[in-house]
């Protein structure tokens, strides 16, 4: 395949999340003079995930998502604090955590000579648009599609169909995404008939239900691959 535009996801491909997750944690843990413990991550990403997908279906709304992930988190931690000033407090510390995953920079700048490139992403407009803006990154993307301004989210087809409008309505066989998420970017893909490239550093088994054209454990991969196609 000859591609034009690489579509790829930001959080947990290009964007470290993880990092930055914890990072905002312990920085809104410290202004509302919570004592912070590591389990507190643990639960947080968990709820922060199950959410997540309640929003891919439909099922709940980027407002209600951002303050339920911590009512959540109190309530099996046994805290006592406000969730929604918590959550009020905690979108611009997650927006300063601008870490990339290694090689991200470097394979964009390898990748540019060749191709046009879309970020898209299932995140907060107020988190991804500052955190990109700092990354450095920014001057790589033609367009960035966020499904807080889309009001649809990844995996559904309306997202797709918005996202190609912003790109002039290429070929989808002119497209490839590239992604972690196996029930948003890989299924997106797969559903609106695009080629997708599953970014799996973790060397997790694959899933014959979320099937990739292509598999790759390090961004630095990328270049490579797609110098044969």
């Amino acid at each position: 395949m000859s591609y034009t535009w690489l579509l790829f996801d930001a959080d947990g491909t290009l964007f470290d999340y993880d990092r930055a997750e914890e990072h905002a944690l312990q920085a809104t843990f410290a202004e509302m003079r919570i004592p912070f413990l590591e389990a507190y991550a643990l639960l947080y990403r968990r709820f922060n995930a199950e959410l997540w997908k309640d929003f891919e279906a439909g099922l709940t709304t980027p407002e209600r998502l951002s303050v339920e992930r911590f009512e959540r988190l109190f309530a099996a931690g046994g805290i006592q604090a406000d969730a929604a000033e918590f959550a009020r407090r905690y979108l611009p510390n997650l927006a300063r955590g601008s870490h990339l995953m290694p090689g991200a920079a470097e394979t964009l700048r390898a990748l540019q000579p060749r191709f046009r490139f879309a970020l898209i992403t299932n995140g907060l407009k107020d988190v991804q648009r500052p955190r990109l803006q700092r990354s450095g990154i920014a001057g790589f993307f033609e367009v960035v599609a966020i499904s807080e301004e889309y009001g649809v989210a990844k995996p559904h087809r309306a997202y797709f169909d918005r996202l190609f409008a912003q790109l002039g309505s290429p070929p989808l066989n002119e497209a490839l995404v590239i992604g972690d998420g196996l029930t948003s970017d890989i299924q997106g893909a797969n559903e609106y008939g695009l080629d997708c490239c599953w970014f799996n550093p973790r060397r997790l088994p694959a899933d014959p239900r979320y099937p990739a054209r292509f598999e790759i454990h390090a961004l630095a991969e990328l270049p490579g691959l797609l110098s044969s196609t």
